[in-house]
């Protein structure tokens, strides 16, 4: 069973945040492996319509199927329009679709499980290693908003060189060696 995408905890925090529907299309493609059957990776993102949320069959071909997975929402935060600013500067530009494995008996193999445009936010699901997290080309409608919202909210941060803080040890960096080797 598809469970909805649970919004960000910090969105109350966050002074701008806007979401926007979308329904993920996912392929799952047979292959010669005596471990698995199938391979599941997201193909495409489409603007999510009216009706209730769930898997459709779309098309098959010979040894693959694609469905649409609709009920989910991308929300766009102030505080990460440096990342939503790195994806849109790529020649192609990402929204990037976290699957995990499905935990219910009546789910499919692999379960949808967030949408991000930021690419520093599907980095960490990607370092888990527990998802598969990949990108699929950004709609231009996506895209025309994900640019307005970052124009809007984006603050440009100065670089601040840190200074070093002093350690343990740093008091005697530097000096002559003491004990038995000195002269």
């Amino acid at each position: 069973m598809t469970k909805p995408i649970q919004s960000n905890p910090n969105a109350n925090r966050d002074p701008a945040m806007e979401e926007r529907p979308l329904g993920v299309v996912i392929e799952r493609r047979n292959i010669d492996n005596p471990w698995i059957d199938y391979e599941w990776r997201p193909v495409a993102v489409v603007d999510d319509g009216p009706g209730a949320p769930g898997w459709r069959d779309l098309e098959e071909g010979d040894g693959w199927k694609r469905y649409l997975v609709t009920g989910f929402k991308v929300s766009l935060y102030s505080g990460e329009t440096e990342g939503y600013k790195v994806n849109l500067s790529q020649p192609q530009p990402f929204v990037y679709v976290v699957l995990r494995p499905g935990e219910e008996r009546e789910d499919h193999d692999v379960e949808p499980f967030a949408l991000t445009v930021c690419p520093y936010e599907a980095m960490r699901y990607a370092e888990s290693g527990d998802e598969i997290v990949e990108g699929v080309a950004m709609p231009s409608g996506v895209e025309a908003w994900v640019a307005s919202f970052t124009d809007k909210y984006h603050v440009e941060q100065p670089f601040k060189k840190r200074k070093r803080d002093r350690g343990y040890g740093d008091d005697i960096i530097g000096t002559r060696p003491r004990g038995r080797f000195s002269s």
